[in-house]
């Protein structure tokens, strides 16, 4: 496994949920060439990742639309209980960039840190001032910008490799919650 497979099943998961609430999406986007435009990944490194996501079990191929779909109970399962080993992260000094785990817009109002700064990926357009954390990966503050869901996934997880048990437990739910209830 590589960081970018759990940034690429979560965009699949995320294109599933806007279908399932009606928005239109290009028939493009579930392509390799799609799913790489809007994550800043290669089209060959999408591919590759893809085959071992399905290699591992994480992503399974629907049937009905030949395409990959994420194997929501797996990935959730493997984010919750060995995602922080395998890719553990600390928290760096200080930069620009897009707030991240529980400092992130859509969930911040769920837990109130106890430190001084934000935690942030590095971005040069970003706005907010806090301690650097090195994304799953590199080009994900660029592929969160127009996918609001990746986005709150994403902090999650870096939540969740970020905090200790509490905040752990807090975005695990929260991240389980979202995942299989779609």
């Amino acid at each position: 496994m590589k960081s970018q497979d759990i940034v690429i099943l979560l965009k699949l998961a995320s294109l599933q949920e806007a279908e399932k609430l009606g928005q239109s999406l290009g028939k493009d986007v579930y392509s390799v060439r799609g799913l790489g435009a809007s994550l800043g990944i290669s089209k060959s490194e999408v591919s590759t990742s893809i085959n071992r996501c399905y290699a591992s079990g994480l992503a399974i191929k629907d049937r009905e639309f030949d395409r990959p779909k994420p194997n929501r109970r797996d990935l959730c399962n493997f984010i919750s209980h060995g995602l922080k080993f395998v890719f553990p992260v600390k928290p760096g000094g200080l930069t620009r960039g897009l707030p991240t785990g529980f400092a992130a817009p859509m969930l911040d109002s769920l837990l109130i840190s106890g430190g001084e700064h934000l935690c942030v990926w590095p971005y040069a357009h970003g706005k907010d001032l806090g301690q650097s954390v090195e994304p799953l990966f590199k080009s994900v503050p660029f592929a969160v910008q127009e996918d609001e869901r990746l986005y709150e996934y994403l902090a999650l997880i870096d939540a969740m490799r970020l905090g200790r048990q509490r905040e752990f437990k807090l975005a695990a739910d929260r991240l389980s919650e979202e995942i299989l209830s779609r």
